[in-house]
């Protein structure tokens, strides 16, 4: 992969607007603002996550990869990879081949990039990373035997037309895994989650990563207003998904969605 540099002024942009964040799913430069935030956020990000998931967001990528049902010889595409720790996660410790992990975000790449140096004599030539659009692969038709995406479907502009690019490009009988936050049912850890993500998170993360571009205001509120289990388990299956599955993790802060193209 060839390394890019975060662009200065994306560095310093203050990507969303507290006036934006009450329609963030429906703003015409969703994608744009994600991008820049997410070049603002990059060094910092792998430490946040560890810190405000309590060290969770290890098992949660572990579960995914288990989900996956990866085999000998398997193609496995992640998503919206960011710093590429779930790509990494695949590729040690599952069986595939060839681990492909795809992001739009140039600083989140350079990060995956000097991790997999780091790691280049026990993953070997089996990870790759590449600059893509989850809502238009560049990859050929049914030429990967698992998707996944983690953290990511909530930021793409449109998350039908993603689900609908990672069928396409799984084989028949491929499977798509999915993590993503969602709202834990339980009042009392609905309460805690909503307070913890919504007030104490926001103001800890933004300090850690010395953010200016609202990264930490957006985060929590593109999760309370997502798409409900039930709304993403019919995206799937709108888009052709079969054998449509939802596990809950850490109490319901996290889920797993997981599901097969046809054979």
């Amino acid at each position: 992969m060839t390394e890019v540099q975060t662009q200065p002024d994306e560095a310093v942009i203050r990507a969303w607007e507290d006036a934006e964040l009450s329609d963030l799913h429906e703003n015409e430069q969703k994608s744009v603002k994600v991008r820049a935030m997410f070049n603002a956020i990059a060094r910092s990000y792998d430490l946040n996550n560890r810190v405000h998931s309590m060290w969770r967001d290890e098992a949660w990528r572990k579960h995914a990869v288990k989900r996956a049902g990866v085999n000998a010889g398997d193609r496995v595409l992640d998503v919206a990879c960011g710093t590429g720790d779930l790509t990494q996660a695949f590729a040690k410790h599952s069986r595939a081949r060839e681990v492909v992990g795809v992001d739009f975000t140039e600083g989140m790449l350079e990060i995956a990039g000097h991790k997999r140096d780091r790691l280049h004599r026990e993953l070997g030539t089996r990870l790759s990373y590449e600059q893509g659009d989850a809502m238009d692969l560049r990859f050929d038709d049914q030429s990967f035997d698992v998707v996944s995406i983690a953290f990511g479907i909530r930021n793409v502009q449109e998350p039908s037309k993603a689900i609908g690019e990672f069928y396409r490009v799984l084989k028949p009988g491929g499977r798509l895994v999915i993590l993503e936050f969602d709202q834990p049912s339980n009042p009392l850890v609905r309460w805690f989650n909503g307070v913890y993500c919504g007030t104490i998170m926001p103001r800890t993360a933004t300090w850690i990563a010395r953010d200016t571009s609202g990264a930490y205001k957006y985060l929590p509120r593109s999760v309370t207003s997502f798409m409900t289990r039930s709304e993403m388990m019919d995206a799937m299956g709108d888009a052709g998904f079969e054998n449509l599955a939802v596990r809950g993790l850490t109490m319901g802060i996290c889920a797993c969605y997981s599901g097969v193209k046809p054979a």
